[in-house]
């Protein structure tokens, strides 16, 4: 998950600085764990990396990037492991917030940036908690997310697409 330093370091870095603080945050666990601990255990893991990250730990990795920059690429198999899930999306971001006269979007975004595995979640069209989920995956391992029923049971689709 790529999270934002700005608001954790102390002072806040003001949003009208110009350039990005992100840095990937990465939780590691095993496929029996996944499966044992499902869902709430990759949200629970992720939940604690966030709020463990601090100022101590984004000026640590700020540093460290100061020392030896690197410029990631998405399909960069160095900085983005191939067999990993990348999440990407913020509550922050209004996606729908551009209006040129057209109305809502049905769908927001193009071919670009687009690899297997990746999961862009935006805040809903439909306001309040709603989220909408941009899932990139080869059509044989949609097809398996689709045939898990745990997941199928967790996920739900308020109009048809």
């Amino acid at each position: 998950m790529v999270l934002n330093n700005r608001s954790r370091l102390v002072p806040p870095v003001s949003q009208d600085n110009f350039g990005n603080y992100l840095h990937p945050l990465v939780v590691t666990t095993t496929c029996g764990e996944l499966l044992e601990g499902g869902f709430r255990l990759a949200a629970w893991q992720l939940h604690q990396a966030v709020i463990n990250h601090t100022d101590k730990e984004a000026r640590k990795l700020i540093e460290s990037w100061m020392d030896s920059p690197i410029i990631p690429r998405v399909n960069d198999s160095m900085v983005f492991d191939p067999c990993s899930i990348l999440l990407g999306g913020s509550q922050w971001f209004n996606i729908y917030g551009n209006e040129f006269g057209l109305g809502k979007p049905i769908i927001r975004s193009g071919g670009a940036n687009k690899f297997d595995g990746k999961v862009t979640v935006y805040p809903g069209t439909e306001g309040g908690a709603s989220m909408d989920l941009e899932i990139c995956l080869q059509s044989h391992v949609m097809t398996s997310l689709e045939s898990d029923m745990e997941f199928m049971e967790s996920a739900s689709f308020s109009r048809s697409l």
